[in-house]
Order: C-alpha cells, then sequence, then structure tokens
C-alpha cells in the first residue's frame, strides 16, 4: 500500500514538473520568436547646429525607455552631434511606425529619417578615445550588405595606422545609406582610413557623445 502510495505521487510530481518544464519553455521560445522578429533601425533627428545639448537628448532617452514596451521597441544606443545638432537613435521594433508612436508619446520629437539597416559585428571600446560617426551616401541600391563588410575588413586592416578604432556599421541597402562607427583622434584619421582602405571616403564625419 506504501509503495503503491509513493509510486503514485512520484508519478505526479513528475508530470507537474513536466507541464511547468513545457509552459517555461514555450514561454521562453515565444520571447525569442518575439525577438527575432524585430529589424534594426536607424532614426535620425536633425535640429540645426548648436540647438540640442547632449544632456537633454539623455532626458528624452528616458523618456522612450518609459514607453518603449508599449509599442514593442528595444532602444539600444543613441548619438549626439552637439555643434551639428544631430541625435541618431538605434533600436530594435517590429516597423517604423512603432518607432515613431514611441517618440511621439514620450517627447513628440519625431525623427526626420528612420532607415531599416543591417549591422556589422561590433569591436571592443578604447577607453578615453572620442567618438565619431561618419556617413557614406552611396546611392539608392548601389551597395549591398555584403560589400560593406568587405569594404569593413579593409578598414580594420588599417585602422591602426591612424590610430582609429572601428567599433560597428549599419547599412541601408535600399538608400545606400551606410553608418560608421569609430573612435579617432579626430576626423581626417578617420578619412585617412577609408581612403586607404578601400577609397570610398564619407559624404561627412561628426564627433558625436554616446549614450544608452
Amino acid at each position: 500500500m506504501k509503495i503503491s502510495f509513493i509510486l503514485t505521487t512520484f508519478i505526479a510530481i513528475n508530470f507537474i514538473s513536466f507541464h511547468v518544464s513545457a509552459q517555461s519553455n514555450a514561454a521562453e521560445n515565444k520571447d525569442t520568436s518575439k525577438q527575432a522578429s524585430k529589424n534594426l533601425y536607424m532614426d535620425i533627428h536633425h535640429f540645426g547646429p548648436g540647438k540640442v545639448k547632449y544632456e537633454d537628448v539623455a532626458k528624452a532617452h528616458a523618456k522612450d525607455l518609459a514607453v518603449e514596451k508599449k509599442y514593442g521597441v528595444d532602444f539600444i544606443n543613441y548619438w549626439v552631434d552637439e555643434k551639428g545638432g544631430n541625435v541618431y537613435c538605434l533600436s530594435a521594433a517590429t516597423d517604423t511606425q512603432s518607432i515613431r508612436k514611441t517618440h511621439a508619446e514620450a517627447h513628440g520629437l519625431l525623427p526626420d529619417q528612420i532607415y531599416l539597416v543591417k549591422s556589422g559585428t561590433e569591436s571592443s571600446l578604447n577607453a578615453g578615445k572620442s567618438f565619431f560617426l561618419d556617413v557614406h551616401n552611396l546611392g539608392a541600391g548601389k551597395v549591398t550588405a555584403k560589400d560593406v563588410a568587405a569594404a569593413h575588413l579593409k578598414d580594420l586592416a588599417v585602422e591602426k595606422k591612424y590610430g582609429v578604432n572601428f567599433i560597428n556599421y549599419w547599412v541601408n541597402e535600399k538608400n545606400g545609406v551606410v553608418v560608421c562607427l569609430s573612435q579617432a583622434p579626430d576626423s581626417t584619421a578617420i578619412i585617412n582610413t577609408h581612403k586607404e582602405a578601400h577609397g570610398l571616403i564619407p559624404a561627412y564625419v561628426e564627433k558625436v557623445k554616446q549614450g544608452n
């Protein structure tokens, strides 16, 4: 009798454990699938030279973070060019409207452009160096992520010569826009690296402050 009771209890406990584990795995798989369905976007705000401060963007970003889950957006990093008055935001989202709705509700500052982008592989940061974003406008349909990956490898082979540390890049194939993030002593070092590596000179280079 006791043996029968013990066996029954053991079977019941194992059944419950299996059921809970299955539910947990299902929820985990659902979350992974949901994250995988998101795209990577770079949205850009143009405020005008001298019309934006890093501290103000940090406050606006905090408001974005408070609202983002409502629209299924994950803001990852942002960069501020105080001199030029430009702000770049990197996020994962299902579509561009989700990003616009988040910004609209959080602080009302809507981006001028939102680019669907593909990312490279991120490199480590070097302490103490300034951040720069350089932008290439190569023309609609005139560049692929594969092309940019190959050019980036050439940059990595040359960067040390000019004291540059290329961290990552993002490419929008549809519009032919490539944004590169690096650390360098100055913008000239970045231009010289690109020039020697593959000859693709950026349209402009901006010194930025990074936030996340």
